[in-house]
């Protein structure tokens, strides 16, 4: 499946639009990479345990937008966008969104 940032893609053409599908994982760090991540931001710098989390989370979302949009018929998203947020202390909510699509290449 085909996944874009972008209202069209170069070489085809929107057949149907079947509307937004979407994809959210929530995820939390345990005790140990709390107490690891909170040690790190003492000193500076990335916090790998946290970059590591969201990176996995943006992963695990696109996979369900995918899943989402493959339900929906569509065959691509267009215009997939991410959100984020924080839910308490030490959950992360990632939501991966767009517009489910049947695209054809042009003729």
């Amino acid at each position: 499946m085909i996944v874009v940032t972008t209202e069209n893609i170069p070489g085809y053409r929107v057949r149907d639009v079947f509307g937004q599908c979407f994809g959210v994982v929530v995820r939390s760090r345990g005790l140990g990479g709390n107490i690891a991540a909170g040690l790190r931001s003492i000193v500076g710098g990335e916090i790998k345990e946290y970059t590591q989390m969201v990176e996995e989370a943006r992963r695990h979302a696109v996979d369900r937008l995918v899943e989402n949009a493959r339900a929906m018929g569509g065959n691509a998203v267009l215009m997939m966008r991410f959100d984020s947020g924080s839910i308490g202390e030490t959950m992360n909510e990632v939501v991966a969104y767009g517009t489910a699509a049947w695209i054809e290449p042009d003729a």
